[in-house]
């Protein structure tokens, strides 16, 4: 059995779980999740916890298991608390803005980016350098994330781009003659 899928995930308060035949669902304050289950991995509701094991021995139902734990624990935060994932702006002339369910960027190109955000994702700009996505659904807000800093990634010469707070961009040292 997989170690990850050893620990069950317990379910604060304000939030229900429920099994349907083949998905789980997962009710909060701030939303609600549903997932497909996988026919390798037996789920069960017992109480305030949702434990899960490998429907049998092969290596694909353990990897299930541990990978379906994950999913149900990330839904279950997701509708209590949200994820969120913040995005700076290096360089002179870059700026955000988000209105409505767009974020309306300026990168440097000669002529301006507008990003549609998908349903269940807000952008928000506290500063017209920073970039902060919130959501319900990790993958989502961290495709959006991915998606926004594709449009130009950090280059290793002067570090302008979009990128993670947080994220160290190594500078190279320029050619000499």
């Amino acid at each position: 059995m997989s170690r990850i899928a050893k620990n069950p995930v317990l379910i604060p308060e304000k939030v229900e779980v429920a099994l349907g035949q083949s998905d789980v669902t997962v009710k909060g304050p701030l939303g609600t999740l549903k997932q497909a289950l996988s026919r390798d991995v037996v789920v069960k509701v017992e109480g305030s916890q949702v434990t899960f094991a490998a429907a049998n021995g092969s290596i694909q139902a353990n990897a299930m298991s541990g990978t379906m734990r994950a999913i149900v624990a990330n839904m279950v935060h997701g509708v209590k608390q949200g994820f969120e994932k913040k995005l700076s702006l290096v360089g002179v002339g870059y700026k955000a803005q988000a209105q409505g369910n767009k974020l309306n960027l300026a990168l440097g190109f000669s002529h301006p980016i507008v990003h549609l955000l998908p349903d269940g994702v807000k952008a928000e700009t506290p500063t017209q350098t920073e970039i902060v996505i919130k959501g319900v659904d990790r993958q989502k807000v961290g495709q959006v994330a991915a998606e926004i800093r594709a449009y130009k990634s950090p280059e290793p010469y002067k570090g302008k781009g979009v990128r993670y707070t947080g994220e160290t961009v190594v500078i190279k040292e320029t050619k000499k003659k």
